[in-house]
C-alpha cells in the first residue's frame, strides 16, 4: 500500500491546521495507529509553523507566498517533507548536533527539538542549489487491527 500527496500552501497561519487535518484524515482512513498519527501530526505542525514564520524569500524582501508539504505512506513507513523558499539554515545550524533537551525559555528551536523527538529519522537542511530550507522526517507505522489499507 502506498499513498502520496503534496500540497502547495500559502505562508499563512491558517495553512498549518489544514495540513495537519489532511495528514490525520489520510492516516485514519488508512488505519494507522492513532498515537503514531498524532506524533506525526504534531511534527508536521511544527515544520509548517517554521515554514510560515521563516520561509520568506530573503532576496525578494520576504515576499515568498508559499511552501510545500509532501507526505508518503509507503509500506511500513511514513515520510513527510516540508520545503520553503526562505534563506535556509545557516551552515552552523545544519551541522550543529541536536539538543538533548528543549530549553523551555528559548524563543526558537523547540519545534525542531519536537520533530526530532517524535520522528524516527530527521533531516534538516537546505535545498540543493537554491534558497530554502527542507525539513524531512520518517516514522515507522503501527496499524490498527481493523486497518483497511494495512501494508502486507
Amino acid at each position: 500500500m502506498s499513498i502520496w500527496w503534496s500540497l502547495h500552501l500559502r505562508r499563512e497561519a491558517a495553512s498549518v491546521p489544514l495540513a495537519r487535518r489532511l495528514l490525520l484524515g489520510t492516516m485514519e482512513t488508512a488505519g494507522v495507529d492513532p498515537d503514531v498519527s498524532y506524533d506525526l501530526s504534531v511534527a508536521l505542525s511544527e515544520a509548517c509553523a517554521n515554514a510560515v514564520e521563516h520561509g520568506g524569500d530573503a532576496a525578494h524582501g520576504g515576499c515568498s507566498e508559499a511552501y510545500r508539504v509532501t507526505a508518503y505512506l509507503d509500506g511500513e513507513k511514513c515520510r513527510i517533507e516540508v520545503a520553503d523558499s526562505g534563506p535556509g539554515f545557516a551552515a552552523e545550524r545544519t551541522v550543529r548536533p541536536a539538543r538533548t533537551h528543549a530549553d523551555t525559555d528559548a524563543e526558537t528551536g523547540r519545534g525542531l527539538y519536537l520533530i526530532r523527538e517524535l520522528a524516527d529519522h530527521v533531516h534538516i537542511g537546505n535545498k540543493p542549489g537554491r534558497t530554502g530550507a527542507v525539513v524531512s522526517f520518517d516514522k515507522i507505522l503501527k496499524w490498527r487491527k481493523d486497518a483497511p489499507l494495512m501494508a502486507v
